[in-house]
């Protein structure tokens, strides 16, 4: 057993000196000696020429063999660019396919929501037509369908900042009476008559202390009383509208055109007032503090269109 021993001690240590002496001599050898100094060379090289080629001219030698490489080289890529074009001409047009397709998608949604609406529309209609029919209901006048126009002459201009009324060349002989409301060429409120001869007429302008029409936000609903507003001139205001209420700027303001028993508003309905400037609300008050700016120009009125209704004697 001992000898034994001593032979395998003896093998293992004549193995390790193998390899020693085999990893030394690869180590040593001219080839990897060759490549490692192959390889320093390359790079000194290369880093000499990059500080060459950035600190020469545009005309140095560096610049010109690259001008004259990419010359050589202009062809090869002309044919590589070619060659790769069918294909991303394929891969942009599959891209164009999928987005077509879910654009595609997209529409057919909107399409089936809008079909949706329209029939709901359509049921309120009916719905709306039927139920007038059943309670007998009574509107009030629509603008412009229940009236006929009479455009008159301004010949007097308002007398001040707080009287502000004007008067017209048109009276009862051209079947005008008081009361009739008065728009601009365009449809929008400028106010009523309110005193009536037979050749004239005096026009009381929306901006004065003394007016104020029934008005609704044509997209919330929300209805008040639109009037003169004494802290700002000629500015308007939408009253008497509750904090409960929605109302938001740049929304139309029209007028309510209402109607109860044998009363109704004196303006029709549908009439263009102006659109809501501002919105305020102060905690201890109950209504809203709106601010309207009107669509009809006040300051200098040639013109007037007072509104006479259809079948009137």
């Amino acid at each position: 057993m001992p000898r034994q021993r001593s032979v395998r001690a003896a093998t293992i240590g004549s193995t390790r000196q193998r390899l020693v002496a085999s990893s030394s001599f690869s180590t040593r050898s001219p080839s990897a000696f060759r490549r490692r100094t192959v390889v320093a060379l390359l790079v000194v090289v290369s880093l000499a020429l990059l500080t060459v080629y950035f600190r020469e001219s545009s005309n140095g030698g560096l610049h010109g063999v690259q001008s004259v490489g990419a010359t050589i080289l202009r062809p090869f890529e002309v044919a590589a660019n070619r060659v790769a074009q069918p294909f991303e001409d394929a891969a942009g047009w599959f891209g164009d396919v999928l987005d077509a397709k879910s654009e595609n998608a997209r529409l057919r949604r909107e399409n089936a929501e809008l079909k949706a609406a329209a029939l709901r529309n359509q049921g309120a209609v009916a719905q709306n037509w039927k139920l007038r029919q059943t309670l007998h209901y009574l509107s009030g006048p629509n603008f412009p369908d229940d009236y006929r126009a009479r455009t008159a002459a301004v010949i007097a201009q308002p007398s001040g900042s707080f009287d502000q009324r004007v008067v017209a060349a048109a009276g009862s002989d051209n079947g005008v009476r008081p009361y009739d409301p008065v728009v601009n060429e365009k449809g929008q409120l400028l106010g009523q008559v309110t005193h009536v001869a037979n050749a004239v007429s005096q026009i009381t302008l929306l901006t004065d202390e003394t007016s104020a029409v029934s008005a609704v936000d044509l997209k919330t609903r929300a209805f008040g009383i639109v009037r003169h507003d004494q802290s700002r001139g000629s500015s308007l205001i939408l009253d008497q509208v509750t904090k409960d209420k929605q109302v938001f700027p740049g929304d139309l303001v029209i007028t309510a055109g209402w109607r109860t028993g044998d009363l109704s508003s004196l303006y029709p309905r549908w009439i263009q007032i102006g659109t809501v400037k501002s919105v305020g609300q102060i905690d201890y008050e109950e209504d809203k503090s709106i601010r309207v700016q009107p669509f009809a120009d006040f300051s200098s009125l040639e013109s007037v269109v007072i509104l006479i209704k259809k079948g009137r004697r």
